[in-house]
């Protein structure tokens, strides 16, 4: 099942920035495996191999992972609460209803603000679910929207 919502396309070039940042990391381990052969402890083959899947890895996580992470996020708004929908081997389908909800925010990291996204964060006594990726105006809506459903729903108890 679908949901009519999506987030906005901007965040596949905005996660592929992330995840070139955060990515780099695959790499520490054939450089430890390297530096520890450097010494003779391994054979330079570790090293050579742990190299080659973390280039593998990095690839699919730049060219690949974003784009099927956006199309299969959607959300939608409704009177009874925020449903969210996300998730490419483990589906998972999020449903937040109205009067459960104590705030509601928007955020905005240095990337999100390069792109124009904008993250907008249900919190509840429990937990707190975030939509990601949504244009800053298109937040800013939701945010209001969601903000005057709970307080007419809080009004009507």
């Amino acid at each position: 099942m679908q949901l009519s919502e999506r987030i906005h396309p901007n965040a596949i070039p905005a996660w592929r920035l992330q995840f070139s940042l955060s990515g780099l990391l695959l790499f520490v381990p054939p450089i430890i495996l390297y530096l520890i052969h450097y010494n003779d402890v391994i054979r330079i083959e570790w090293s050579i191999a742990a190299g080659s899947i973390a280039v593998l890895l990095y690839s699919l996580g730049l060219l690949f992972w974003p784009k099927l992470r956006w199309s299969r996020w959607s959300y939608e708004v409704t009177d009874k609460g925020i449903q969210m929908r996300r998730g490419i081997f483990w589906v998972k389908h999020t449903e937040v209803p109205i009067n459960r909800i104590q705030h509601v925010d928007t955020a905005q990291g240095p990337i999100y603000r390069h792109y124009q996204l904008a993250v907008v964060r249900l919190s509840n006594a429990a937990t707190s679910h975030e939509i990601p990726a949504l244009s800053v105006e298109v937040s800013e809506h939701v945010k209001n929207q969601i903000t005057e459903m709970v307080r007419t729903a809080k009004e009507d108890v």
